[in-house]
């Protein structure tokens, strides 16, 4: 179980051509992982294939696969097609849309790929039941949309369950003012959710509390998250989806200068 571990996610619809362009930057930069969310226009597995192409240590995940709409029979044939090296994959997934049944999809899902040989899965949770779940039967958990002090307190309870079980989370962060508007957009939008806008309801926060929107908040917000949990995910917002912009994002935001 790592500490203070900061990694960097992206947008699956960038597509693998941008995706090959921006990793050696990511590795270069230090990252620990590069994420890659899958969205119906982006495949989070072919991007990451390209990704490990043109990279040779950086550890590669997808921020979450979801598998009402990708059976978990179907991404392990993908990862094994495409020849993910497995020492560094870790496969997110999550419930998807579809209430009904959710925690039996994706229990079910997690057994179907450790058996396809898929070592490491963490499970995209934002309720109790499912980040139980995670932390048991799992490798760990993603939470998303969270602060620090809520990302700790869940964390402690699932290192509770399993102390071995690794705790990420997602935070959308941009750094210049060109950006902004594009993050005001996307918590708007997921405040809007009936889903998360009662998980932000039950925390007591605003959605932009759980985002980073400025380059001289980047430094206390850091430290708070990788006090509270075992890796911080950095899910880049810039001001348009060009290989440049998420370059000069990474080189601002790396833990290593370039």
């Amino acid at each position: 179980m790592s500490r203070g571990t900061v990694s960097i996610g992206l947008a699956g619809s960038l597509g693998p051509d941008a995706v090959a362009q921006i990793a050696p930057s990511v590795e270069a930069a230090g990252f620990h992982t590069l994420w890659i969310n899958d969205t119906p226009d982006g495949d989070a597995l072919a991007a990451l294939a390209a990704a490990a192409g043109v990279t040779s240590t950086l550890r590669l995940a997808t921020g979450v696969i979801p598998v009402d709409r990708r059976p978990a029979s179907e991404i392990a044939a993908e990862v094994a097609s495409l020849a993910v090296p497995l020492d560094r994959l870790t496969v997110g997934i999550g419930s998807g849309m579809a209430k009904a049944g959710a925690l039996a999809r994706v229990r079910d899902a997690i057994a179907v790929l450790h058996d396809a040989g898929v070592p490491r899965v963490l499970v995209g949770a934002l309720g109790p039941k499912m980040r139980r779940l995670g932390a048991a039967r799992a490798e760990g958990v993603l939470l998303n949309w969270v602060p620090p002090t809520e990302a700790a307190a869940q964390a402690e309870a699932l290192h509770g369950v399993d102390a071995d079980s690794h705790v990420a989370v997602y935070v959308r962060t941009a750094i210049v003012d060109a950006a902004r508007e594009r993050l005001a957009a996307e918590t708007a939008r997921y405040a809007s959710f009936p889903n998360y806008a009662a998980n932000f309801a039950r925390m007591g926060v605003d959605a932009a509390d759980t985002t980073i929107r400025d380059v001289t908040e980047l430094g206390d917000a850091l430290e708070a998250y990788t006090a509270a949990v075992d890796e911080v995910v950095l899910r880049a917002i810039v001001p348009d989806d060009t290989a440049a912009a998420y370059i000069e994002f990474v080189r601002r935001t790396g833990p290593t200068p370039l």
